[in-house]
């Protein structure tokens, strides 16, 4: 059979329906939220883990936040932008650059850099559930550090709980900072500019981007240098799941389109059969006709056969003379009446009849 080509708006190659697309990012992205608020844990034990990560930090020389949160603590004018940047790049850039690709780049490559990032988000949602985490700014002061949302919440939405609006600190989990998805996603981000963008300033950016992000989580003691190397752990993570994710939903979608294949071929069957069985019959019906009418045909035949033979049987009946006399009469009425019968079906029965006529009267 002749391979046909597939039609729009089908698997092969085809970009994803925008009316498909959002609520798969809004489920992912709610159960990201609820995953938060629902991992809250203990809060001692969220203390624990904190303060084992800044030891573990401070033994190897790595706890850069301390130093960061005092220049961002400081200096008004870093200290300022940087929380503004906190609080709304990551839920800005981020949907903008998805929505970039699904507009721009190829219907593959946009199925690929999403599925790595709904992947990532999950795998983020089981590092906050397995392992809450304080945040350096929640920590007692003696450790040094300084929540710097708080010092400069008069210059923004914010208020002295995260980044959330003010009023509204109660619906994001404050102890979810392993690992740190601000880093996470502007690594995406990054490696999607760098991958994709056409431009150099669209390649810097997508190398500074990650960077200041990973300098500002630091700097506003809303996260450890571990949070954001397990953010960009996590997000190498889900890069490796992506493609069996997707060669997995390919299989699952085959498998689907089979078991609606034997519906459709036995519907077909059924109306083939139903086509068939009103073809048989009608040739059925038609030979049963034409069986009839040659059986009237024969029947004619052999009526005449008979008509003649019974004729014959009288004439032998008859006197020798008469017999002579009625047999020299009969061929030549014989041959008047083939002539006419073949002038008849030329067209000329009048003319051949007379002729006929003549024929037999002369022999008499």
């Amino acid at each position: 059979m002749p391979q046909t080509a597939p039609r729009a708006g089908t698997w092969q190659g085809s970009r994803p329906r925008w009316w498909s697309e959002l609520p798969l990012i809004a489920v992912v992205y709610a159960a990201y939220s609820a995953g938060r608020l629902l991992a809250r844990g203990d809060v001692s034990t969220a203390v624990d883990h904190g303060l084992a990560l800044l030891h573990f930090e401070q033994r190897l020389n790595l706890d850069f936040e301390t130093p960061l949160n005092d220049l961002f603590t400081a200096n008004a004018w870093i200290g300022i932008p940087a929380d503004f940047a906190y609080a709304s790049l990551h839920y800005v850039v981020t949907p903008a650059i998805l929505a970039w690709l699904w507009k721009r780049r190829r219907a593959a490559d946009y199925r690929l850099l999403r599925t790595w990032l709904l992947i990532s988000t999950l795998i983020g949602l089981v590092g906050f559930t397995l392992m809450p985490t304080c945040p350096p700014r929640l920590l007692e002061a003696s450790h040094g550090f300084v929540d710097t949302m708080a010092q400069y919440s008069s210059y923004g939405w914010w208020g002295g709980e995260a980044s959330a609006p003010r009023g509204l600190g109660g619906l994001t989990n404050q102890y979810a900072a392993m690992p740190s998805l601000h880093v996470g996603w502007a690594l995406w981000c990054g490696v999607v500019l760098w991958r994709h963008g056409r431009s150099v300033w669209a390649k810097a950016i997508g190398v500074l981007y990650p960077l200041s992000i990973a300098v500002v989580v630091m700097g506003t003691a809303n996260h450890y240098f571990l949070d954001a190397a397990a953010g960009a752990a996590v997000m190498g993570a889900g890069l490796l799941l992506a493609r069996p994710a997707l060669r997995l939903a390919g299989l699952i979608r085959a498998r689907f389109a089979a078991a609606r294949r034997p519906d459709e071929a036995a519907g077909t069957t059924v109306a083939a059969a139903g086509n068939g069985t009103v073809t048989a019959g009608a040739a059925a019906a038609g030979t049963a006709s034409a069986t009839v009418a040659n059986g009237a045909s024969n029947l004619n035949v052999a009526s005449n056969v008979s008509d003649k033979c019974e004729t014959a049987a009288r004439e032998r009946e008859r006197i020798p003379r008469q017999q002579g006399r009625d047999a020299d009469g009969s061929r030549a009425g014989d041959s008047g009446g083939r002539e006419a019968g073949a002038a008849a079906r030329s067209g000329r029965g009048g003319e051949t009849a007379t002729a006929g006529e003549g024929a037999a009267a002369a022999a008499r």
